[in-house]
């Protein structure tokens, strides 16, 4: 199967894709803040550079795509119709520098917890309980 769009219209779509601030990574920000959390974006300083970083609690959270790093759930089994091998090679190198990552951030005695972006479709369902978890923290009543 071919490519749908001209290589043109595929590169103008994959320069929109962002790594940061995006919409599954501001939802998850939000129910951190509504829950108390306090947090640092992006630690450069950490392998990795995790999404949120919460250093009083020393715990960390990646909210990762699920098609970028083959998460178990139907929008990470997706395999391109085209250059196929380039992605399947991307994304395995995705999954192998993710593991790498949380390695080192376990070893310097950090907590981790990868958020899916599956996940941030229905935030009061998994997600919600997820954070609850890890953060031991509740949401808080927004009518104060």
């Amino acid at each position: 199967m071919t490519d749908v769009h001209t290589p043109a219209q595929r590169s103008h779509n994959m320069s929109r894709i962002r790594s940061s601030h995006t919409r599954p990574e501001l939802i998850v920000r939000s129910l951190v803040h509504r829950m108390g959390g306090r947090f640092r974006l992006h630690g450069k300083s950490l392998p990795g550079k995790p999404d949120i970083v919460l250093p009083g609690r020393r715990k960390v959270i990646f909210v990762h795509g699920c098609f970028w790093h083959c998460h178990n759930c139907r929008y990470g089994r997706v395999k391109p119709a085209t250059n196929t091998d380039f992605w399947r090679q991307k994304r395995l190198q995705n999954q192998q520098r993710d593991r790498r990552q949380k390695k080192a951030l376990q070893a310097d005695g950090w907590d981790v917890l990868v958020v899916w972006e599956c996940w941030t479709r229905k935030p009061e369902q998994r997600l919600l309980m997820e954070l609850q978890r890890f953060l031991d923290l509740q949401l808080q009543d927004k009518s104060r």
